[in-house]
């Protein structure tokens, strides 16, 4: 049995965890899960799951929950940073699912890592702002990063049984999004709802919004040069339209190890919790691939999508910058989002953040998260004043 801490537990991925141990009862139980606003599904997650401690966003919600369960044994509510972190390094735990969105989730990680945490790890925005804390920080725990991502998923699952000296490169597919077939022309003035519908996967807003301007997979060419210690030189991207080649990794002897299935987060989400085991994916759509007819490649155009170019850039020049291109890019989107600046827009403010920024090379914690902070407020700056 693996007892779970379920950091995001009612967004997409926090759902997708919740299916895959309601599928197996017998091998996993969540102990502790930190939610947002949907307090209707912590309901239910309490119901179901009978976890020992609950966090929810604000304070409001934390009166509600507990004065709605005043005799509960063995239950405890908790709210805000305080909270997300206690359910990170909750003692019964043996493993956190980090599946919340954003640049929160770094520091619950790095305690929980101090904690002795294996972490599957779904928030890409972790490594992103601080990946050489968070990989020093495993190394010396001697703790597990297990990636939920299916691409990175793919990329682990390929390199079982490799030697790492072997890798010639990683190759990162990308659906596209919902623009994929649209020229830069004619994203002028998209909506809200035209970039959050997505072709192949069913995902968070702010993810959706990510891949519609490949800045999704720009944090997951950052996130794998983290996970897989190999240099952006290493790391390419390629459009594949029906997301059913997950990622791939070229040796160097010129073989290519892939690794498909259906668009489902369910499957990466369970190997990151059996591995090194497998379990049967329960009640899913199998590959068909005689179905599937063909599939799909072509090369990455960096100026359709320059998202993925500043994140190329940003990687490589490291340091804090990687932190900035992070924040401005969960600040754009919500503004987007929320209806003050267009789609295009977005990738304006990010690289507007990135020129003005100068590199901080090692930074410490304290210094990424003022960093982060300090753009966030930049961002926000340019958007009141439109």
């Amino acid at each position: 049995m693996k007892y779970i801490s379920l950091l995001g537990a009612t967004g997409s991925i926090g759902k997708q965890t919740a299916d895959v141990v309601r599928a197996h009862p017998d091998q996993f139980k969540i102990v502790a899960l930190s939610a947002g606003k949907n307090i209707d599904l912590v309901r239910m997650y309490i119901k179901e799951f009978e976890p020992e401690l609950v966090s929810v966003q604000t304070k409001e919600d934390y009166e509600l929950l507990k004065s709605e369960y005043p005799n509960r044994k063995n239950l405890e509510f908790m709210y805000g940073d305080e909270g997300i972190t206690a359910v990170a390094v909750y003692d019964q735990a043996t493993v956190l699912v980090n599946a919340v969105i954003g640049s929160v989730g770094l520091y619950p990680t790095l305690q929980a890592i101090k904690a002795g945490k294996d972490i599957a790890i779904a928030n890409k925005e972790t490594l992103v702002t601080a990946g050489h804390l968070v990989i020093d920080e495993a190394k010396k725990a001697g703790v597990s990063l297990l990636p939920v991502d299916s691409e990175h998923s793919a990329i682990f699952q390929a390199l079982q049984g490799e030697k790492e000296k072997n890798i010639e490169r990683l190759v990162i597919t990308a659906s596209g999004g919902s623009f994929r077939d649209r020229t830069r022309e004619e994203l002028q003035g998209v909506t809200v709802e035209e970039a959050l519908n997505h072709p192949n996967w069913s995902m968070g807003a702010k993810i959706t919004i990510d891949s519609a301007s490949m800045m999704n997979k720009g944090l997951e060419v950052i996130e794998a040069h983290w996970l897989f210690d190999l240099p952006y030189e290493k790391i390419d991207v390629v459009l594949h339209r029906e997301s059913i080649i997950h990622s791939m990794v070229e040796f160097h002897d010129s073989s290519v190890m892939a690794q498909l299935g259906t668009p489902d987060m369910r499957v990466p989400i369970q190997y990151a919790l059996t591995y090194p085991d497998r379990l049967p994916l329960v009640g899913r759509k199998r590959l068909n691939l005689a179905e599937a007819g063909k599939l799909h490649f072509s090369e990455m155009d960096f100026t359709r999508y320059p998202c993925l170019q500043f994140a190329y850039k940003a990687g490589k020049m490291g340091g804090t910058m990687t932190t900035v291109l992070n924040a401005a890019n969960e600040a754009a989107v919500a503004a987007f989002l929320s209806g003050k600046v267009s789609f295009l827009e977005i990738e304006n403010l990010i690289e507007r953040a990135l020129n003005k920024h100068t590199v901080i090379a090692s930074p410490d914690l304290e210094t990424i998260q003022e960093v982060d902070i300090m753009t966030r407020k930049f961002i926000e700056s340019i958007v009141k004043d439109r």
